[in-house]
């Protein structure tokens, strides 16, 4: 069974407080799950595709999926190759190499398309994944971005 995600990231301010927020819903709908959890300082990148990559950790079994994110950034780096080019070079001076590695581990245990899809488009799950995001950057219990924090310059 297919399971289809949907995926958004936010963040106020750019560095700022941020949140992703994912759905997990089976083609036949009967089973969804929602997720999201905020970040004291990040970015919005770095939201977009930790909402991805929770989403897919989250599955319990290896899984055929279809990610539905508006993040060029996510989409455009898998479907183009690039985030491959980059594996190669070691991530060497790539932004965000922590969650790219921790990307293509969990990408690699399931069977994934990638589909960007327009953001704030009334596409009703894309619209909830970015409520979600919201949620997570608004609320009070905010955790460390180690990533971030480790990587900032």
């Amino acid at each position: 069974m297919i399971i289809n995600i949907y995926t958004d990231g936010a963040a106020k301010g750019n560095p700022g407080r941020g949140g992703y927020g994912a759905i997990l819903e089976t083609a036949d709908k009967k089973h969804r799950k929602e997720l999201y959890k905020g970040f004291k300082v990040t970015t919005n990148n770095r939201m977009e595709l930790l909402a991805v990559i929770v989403a897919l950790e989250t599955l319990k079994s290896t899984s055929e999926v279809v990610v539905w994110s508006d993040s060029k950034y996510v989409v455009d780096s898998v479907e183009k190759g690039w985030v491959y080019g980059w594996e190669k070079k070691a991530f060497a001076g790539r932004t965000n190499s922590d969650l790219w590695k921790r990307f293509l581990e969990i990408y690699r245990k399931h069977h994934v398309k990638l589909r960007w899809i327009r953001g704030h488009s009334g596409h009703p799950e894309n619209e909830r994944a970015d409520e979600l995001a919201v949620m997570g950057a608004n609320s009070k219990d905010l955790i460390i971005d180690e990533g971030y924090e480790k990587n900032k310059k």
